[in-house]
């Protein structure tokens, strides 16, 4: 099963940084990563319950994507996720920006109305309208609610 993440210990304490791994399939004939080089901060890498919280500085996105074993992993991991999320498209590796000179912004695709949320009043009504009766207080009061 592809994950949507990778986790790399780069330090003996197991510290680390946890890659955020995305596909781009913007054509459909294709699918190629989509890199994000804002990491979190991996915490104990090497425990029982490793876990991530901020954000590592980008240079140390930069160093761990040079080496070999890094790349040969998240190469695996985005092909699977690939294979997974556009069966049909073919797989084209591009590799990760290894300098912050090679950053280009991500162009995400625009939304559209159906991805908007509704008027928040709208909402509100239709919330109420759906819950309908059981929004109501309970009548019941006493011992004989209370079991």
């Amino acid at each position: 099963m592809p994950h949507d993440g990778l986790a790399v210990v780069s330090q003996p304490d197991g510290f680390g940084l946890h890659f955020f791994l995305e596909t781009d399939t913007d054509d459909p004939a294709e699918c190629s990563p989509r890199w994000f080089p804002d990491a979190a901060r991996l915490f104990n890498g090497n425990g029982t319950a490793p876990f991530s919280a901020g954000l590592v500085p980008r240079e140390e996105f930069f160093a761990a994507v040079r080496r070999s074993d890094v790349r040969r992993a998240l190469q695996t991991q985005l092909k699977a996720l690939c294979q997974q999320r556009a069966p049909e498209a073919r797989w084209r590796w591009t590799p990760p920006p290894t300098d912050a000179s090679e950053l280009r912004p991500v162009e995400l695709p625009a939304y559209e109305r159906r991805d908007l949320l509704r008027d928040p009043a709208e909402e509100k009504r239709l919330e109420k309208e759906l819950l309908g009766d059981a929004q109501k207080p309970s009548q019941t009061t006493g011992s004989a609610s209370r079991q």
